[in-house]
């Protein structure tokens, strides 16, 4: 969430004015105090974001003319320093990854073995024994080629097309195609298609009004739309919600956020812990095996030298048997099928099993990481407890932020304040007119305005044919239109500090269309999807401990922690990278916390890794691109 938290209405701004470029650092030490309407002043709570550096060279190369942009050569040579906008996945070959089940200690063993029985012509040994082998690279190839081309099926999420200014024209070209220094243009329902700056112009040049509203919540965990202005960083793979701007294109393909990530996945490549123990079996076996049979074939020679019995052929042939029995060659099949049985009944749950081994892993998990955006929450603003006053009730805020809501308007706080009018309403259900209110009609209405921050709408009563004014906006400015009112600061901080963003609704007096007076103030929350408490309590009932891991901000993670039952022993990322404490401090750190805040692609990671360099077998679980590393990292 964009934790400008209380005071940043539904519009583009945040609020209170002025406030810092999203992508400029926030000013160190404590929450900036604005908006004092009474005796008591509305406190911002600082807002976190990872910033981007950008070197002196690649600054020279970003001050293009934004009516111009690159020429056809300027673009050639850039792609030969930077390379195309793309993420090159590489895939092995399929045959090499048949290849790949016939290697490890007990593969190894057994085709030792089958080349005995070749060497002796025990052809029947050799024909079963090279079946057993065959068999098990077969189970454990198909059932992961079938995981692999579901998973392909969702991974169709990156913007294709995009338009750039290239030799003073505007055209649409391949996202591919994009180098720094050019210049794009940026529209509501766009993926964003490299990281890029925000330039505070439209797509002619002309000024814009309002700053771009951009979810990254797939990238940052942040579950709300954030509100981006001139020098504003933008990165690859988040969609503008609302606003157009053109940018300057700062970072392509693996050196965007995003690339990073993919990046530290390429890195992430170990075998899980159940071939490690299958390995440590067959290394055992091997060394008995060999051992025993050296032995024995030494003894069969010197006790038989000199007689028929005594021959190599002979001798290699009794040890052969002694070689086969010592080897479990159906070990390797037996386990196939039993977790290709596994992962048949997980698919009849809807789950995939990307490699079979994880069936078995799973049920060693002891702690178990979780994004929080989308994963333990549902990823959409919500109604939640409203601060009232003046004797109004919740049906009454509820009426009057929809009669102030704009319809059809593509605006995650207005479409929560819609949807829990006509939830909740009994005057909202069963309308013949969608856009109706039974026994109100809205006369005028003035839509949101990033100079005054408020929506207004003028009502008419159909039953009494009074009218009235309704206003809906951020609370500072709501709170200074009813003339002050301390108690609704008070509220208003208070829902800042537990991570609840807040909306002032107000009508006017009876009698009045110019007097106002305060109705309360609306909070909204992401909540926690309603079965991730029991989910977590079940979790830790079977000893696996969970831990929140998210990019958003720490007082938001606090609030969810608290409403599912989890420890509220939060730590910002700042704990995971501080020069001053080892890695084993910080580990601990890891081990005792309930989990971690503001946190980017490189910190989940790194909890993954530290966790696992402890000897903890660990579980991650997220739906985001931020998370990609972490689940590559992680043993499931």
């Amino acid at each position: 969430m964009n934790e400008k938290t209380e005071i940043q209405t539904q519009g583009p701004s945040p609020i209170p004015s002025p406030a810092p470029p999203t992508g400029v650092p926030p000013a160190t030490g404590g929450g900036a105090k604005e908006g004092k309407v009474g005796n008591v002043e509305i406190e911002e709570q600082e807002h976190h974001e990872h910033v981007e550096e950008i070197s002196p060279e690649l600054e020279a190369l970003l001050q293009t003319d934004p009516l111009q942009g690159l020429s056809d050569d300027e673009v050639a040579r850039r792609r030969e320093t930077f390379g195309r906008n793309e993420l090159i996945e590489k895939k092995r070959h399929p045959l090499l990854k048949f290849l790949g089940y016939f290697t490890g200690a007990i593969a190894y063993l057994i085709e030792i073995a089958v080349i005995c029985a070749a060497v002796v012509g025990d052809w029947a040994d050799f024909g079963i024994i090279l079946a057993l082998l065959f068999i098990n690279a077969t189970i454990g190839f198909v059932e992961e080629a079938k995981a692999e081309s579901a998973l392909d099926a969702l991974k169709q999420t990156l913007a294709l097309k995009t338009r750039c200014w290239r030799n003073g024209h505007l055209v649409e070209l391949d996202t591919s195609e994009l180098v720094p220094g050019d210049v794009i243009v940026l529209r509501l329902g766009d993926i964003i298609p490299a990281d890029g700056r925000l330039l505070g112009i439209g797509a002619t040049g002309e000024a814009t009004e309002g700053d771009l509203q951009v979810d990254q919540s797939a990238l940052t965990g942040e579950s709300l739309p954030l509100s981006k202005n001139k020098g504003s960083t933008v990165y690859s793979s988040s969609i503008v919600k609302q606003g157009q701007q053109m940018g300057v294109v700062t970072k392509t393909g693996g050196d965007t956020f995003i690339g990073r990530a993919a990046g530290l996945m390429a890195v992430a490549t170990e075998e899980g812990h159940f071939q490690k123990i299958i390995n440590r079996i067959g290394n055992f076996l091997i060394l008995i095996t060999v051992v025993l049979v050296l032995i024995i074939l030494i003894y069969l020679l010197v006790v038989n030298r000199g007689t028929p019995e005594g021959s190599f052929k002979k001798v290699l042939e009794q040890v052969l048997v002694l070689t086969i029995a010592a080897i479990p060659v159906g070990l390797p099949t037996v386990m196939s099928v039993t977790m290709a049985m596994g992962a048949k009944e997980l698919a009849l749950r809807k789950v995939i099993v990307k490699r079979l081994t994880a069936v078995e892993e799973m049920a060693s998990v002891s702690v178990l990481c979780s994004d929080k955006t989308g994963t333990l929450t549902l990823n959409e603003l919500t109604f939640d407890e409203p601060y009232l006053t003046n004797s109004y009730t919740s049906d009454d805020i509820l009426l009057y932020s929809y009669l102030a809501a704009e319809p059809g308007a593509n605006d995650p706080i207005e479409f929560a304040v819609r949807t829990a009018a006509e939830e909740q309403l009994e005057i909202l259900k069963n309308r013949t007119h969608k856009h109706e209110v039974p026994g109100y009609k809205v006369t005028s209405f003035l839509p949101f305005n990033p100079a005054t921050k408020m929506t207004q709408a003028t009502v008419m009563n159909l039953n009494s044919q009074e009218s009235f004014k309704v206003a809906k906006g951020a609370p500072q400015v709501i709170i200074r239109l009813v003339g002050g009112d301390d108690d609704a600061v008070r509220a208003v901080n208070a829902l800042a500090k537990r991570g609840l963003r807040a909306l002032g609704v107000a009508r006017t007096k009876p009698g009045s269309l110019e007097e106002y007076e305060l109705v309360g103030m609306i909070s909204l929350i992401d909540p926690p999807r309603p079965d991730s408490g029991d989910t977590i309590r079940r979790c830790n009932d079977m000893g696996v401990d969970v831990k929140m891991i998210t990019g958003d901000q720490q007082i938001i993670a606090k609030e969810v922690a608290h409403r599912l039952g989890m420890g509220r022993v939060i730590l910002d990322a700042g704990h995971l990278v501080d020069p001053n404490k080892s890695d084993e401090e910080i580990t601990e750190h890891c081990i005792r916390a309930d989990g971690f805040a503001q946190v980017i692609p490189e910190h989940k990671y790194r909890v993954v890794e530290l966790l696992q360099n402890r000897g903890i077998l660990v579980g991650m679980t997220g739906d985001g691109v931020n998370d990609a590393p972490a689940l590559k990292k992680a043993n499931v």
